[in-house]
């Protein structure tokens, strides 16, 4: 990982711009890149004679393709410039998106043209090893050992969840396998079936050594789940936040494993998993004789931004392992804002103490000195990460590059000898020797992942990002405080805005208190409205006529996204929500949810006070606009309700 200092950083030259400011770069370096992959093509043994000839291009069936590719790319992109989401603006701002770092741009469009596929090394020699090394730079953020971890990038977070719930389901069944083999078995020192679903990730990862060395391992893995299928309910449970992202129930399904097996921890006031209802749960698991198969916490959560505490899951397993003689695979999902874990490292990927870190912050000009971020319990949870099995996180998020580019880092790379396969027609078996001298080079990608053939180009736009934007505060710190900043901001500005007063009707804006992240939830209260239902209806309204569902996306002023925080999702917490906007008690317990507009403040571009003030200055003018919007058409609805009536 590129760890050089890079206090001079301009923030504002990593992206092309909400005006394409730096087009004229831009456009140098695609041309570069384009003309690259041409010289490359024209330079490849020259004494191979053209295909076609200057006389051959003018003829007129050659013209009409031509032409033709021509129109179709006329089309698309017609149809590209009126329909697709300007991410790239500050007047977006909705989902996990942004604008994109031009450097991961570049080097995707670079790559693509060479078309190189990372399932295999024979057809990715050059972004294989890319992406084994974008992947230790991760781990390095983490926290981890990169001699002894592992990661790679995948299409997303759904698919980097995945593979890390598959990594526990055949850990889990390692000693159960070994303990019905009887050369094997003796290397167990407890065959008890108790104590075989409850053993620590480590001690089964250091039991595939042994089992090498008596050259049984491939032997015994063919009767782990991977071979002899899974027994229904046998390996546990799977704990996940109420918060969980819906890709576990669809992992739980697809593995075998069964929904039915998945424990939903509640969460607290502040959105996050309940430490001490999680406790409670995990121990009394532990007095049924329940195995635990894994637990996840949630480094930002989509809806509201939240960040588990990982500090308390790791003591948690700590204790059970200590009192109970009970271990558990932790699995964090940090898709969203896995990234973030940059802001706390150094030039040298030191893991700042607290104190120094906020100083750090304000001398840098990082944040600005009035504010403090994180807490003292997020800094906690993100300087835990590097004790847990595995991680995922998401390049196409908050590391700004583009899609498709998700992520997973595994704490022990032995684990991947429990996943891999071999496929003799794609792979090709590297010598002993050959390994010793070029371990990365050496790495079979597709046997030991998920998923099959995969863009060598996203490879490269991740690695060159790491590159440009090294992985720490001064350089990822610096994008992604702007967006925190600006967040913090945002909410301070809702909290105290003053009403709009519409045609004789008072609106006033709420937003949930400061968030773990940077994502914001807010809505409008109708003075004099008490219930919850019509407000819901409300803010719904305003979100279709902020969004996608306008139909009207690019010429749209303000675009938003929402979500409903549910009983079924948070428990009673976001009555907490209704109270801060006046509505009664028996509101929140009839209608169980609260439509809110969501907001992940993403971009770079507001992180001057002045620019932030005259954007929230037009925000109002927006909100005024729709809000009135709003008004003609109720009123122009009840007009045509009194008209059928009569």
């Amino acid at each position: 990982m590129n760890n050089f200092n890079n206090k001079n950083m301009n923030v504002d030259a990593l992206f092309l711009g909400p005006k394409s400011e730096n087009a004229v770069f831009f456009r140098e370096m695609m041309e570069y890149a384009i003309s690259e992959h041409i010289h490359w093509r024209s330079g490849y043994h020259p004494e191979d004679p053209d295909l076609t000839t200057t006389v051959d291009r003018y003829a007129p069936e050659y013209r009409d393709t031509l032409y033709r590719t021509e129109g179709i790319l006329n089309q698309l992109s017609s149809k590209l410039k009126s329909t697709s989401v300007p991410w790239f603006s500050p007047r977006y701002m909705g989902h996990m998106n942004a604008d994109t770092l031009m450097i991961s741009n570049l080097a995707y469009v670079m790559a693509m043209m060479y078309n190189p596929n990372n399932c295999a090394q024979e057809s990715s020699p050059t972004t294989t090893v890319l992406e084994i090394e974008a992947g230790l730079d991760l781990c390095a953020m983490f926290g981890y050992d990169v001699q002894t971890s592992w990661g790679h990038i995948t299409s997303g977070g759904t698919v980097a969840n995945y593979e890390g719930l598959w990594v526990a389901r055949n850990i889990k069944t390692l000693p159960l396998a070994m303990s019905k083999h009887p050369q094997a078995k003796v290397l167990l020192t407890e065959t008890s079936e108790t104590a075989l679903l409850n053993m620590r990730t480590c001690d089964v990862l250091d039991l595939i050594d042994e089992l090498k060395k008596l050259g049984l391992f491939e032997e015994i893995r063919d009767l782990t789940c991977r071979g002899a299928g899974v027994e229904q309910g046998k390996l546990g449970k799977l704990l996940v936040p109420q918060s969980k992202h819906y890709s576990w129930m669809k992992a739980m399904d697809i593995l075998g494993l069964g929904q039915q097996n998945i424990v939903q921890l509640p969460v607290n006031k502040n959105y996050r998993t309940d430490v001490m209802k999680m406790r409670d749960i995990v121990f009394s698991l532990i007095e049924q004789g329940e195995p635990i198969l894994a637990v996840v916490a949630v480094v930002g959560t989509t809806e509201t931004g939240a960040i588990d505490n990982v500090a308390e899951v790791i003591k948690l397993r700590q204790e059970c392992e200590q009192r109970f003689g009970v271990s558990f695979y932790v699995h964090i999902d940090a898709a969203y804002a896995g990234y973030a874990c940059a802001m706390f490292r150094d030039e040298n990927n030191q893991f700042l103490e607290y104190e120094a870190l906020i100083k750090r912050y304000h001398n840098d000009g990082i944040f600005p000195v009035d504010m403090v971020w994180p807490k003292q319990d997020v800094y906690e949870s993100f300087k835990a990460l590097n004790q847990a099995d595995s991680i995922t996180v998401d390049p196409h998020k908050v590391g700004f590059i583009s899609y498709a580019a998700g992520a997973i880092c595994m704490k022990d790379k032995r684990i991947v000898d429990l996943i891999s396969y071999h496929a003799a027609y794609v792979f090709e078996e590297v010598k002993e020797s050959s390994r010793k001298t070029d371990k990365q080079q050496n790495v079979l990608l597709g046997s030991s992942i998920m998923e099959g053939s995969k863009a060598g180009a996203t490879a490269a736009a991740v690695w060159a990002a790491h590159r440009l934007v090294p992985l720490n505060l001064l350089g990822y710190g610096k994008v992604i405080a702007a967006g925190i900043t600006t967040a913090n901001w945002m909410i301070d500005k809702i909290n105290s805005s003053p009403s709009f007063v519409i045609d004789g009707r008072e609106f006033t804006l709420v937003a949930m208190p400061a968030p773990d992240f940077h994502m914001i939830n807010f809505m409008f209260r109708e003075t004099g409205n008490i219930s919850l239902e019509k407000q819901n209806q409300l803010n719904k309204r305003l979100y279709e006529l902020c969004s996608y569902a306008a139909g009207r996306t690019y010429a749209n002023d303000f675009l938003t996204s929402s979500t409903s925080l549910t009983y079924e999702e948070y428990g009673d917490n976001p009555q907490n929500l209704c109270l801060d906007a006046n509505f009664k008690e028996e509101e929140w317990h009839k209608v169980r949810s609260i439509y809110v507009l969501r907001a992940a403040i993403m971009t770079h571009c507001l992180r001057d006070k002045q620019h932030f003030e005259n954007y929230w200055n037009e925000l109002k003018n927006i909100f005024e606009d729709k809000l009135q919007q709003l008004i003609d058409e109720e009123n122009k609805h009840s007009h045509s309700l009194q008209k059928v009536s009569l």
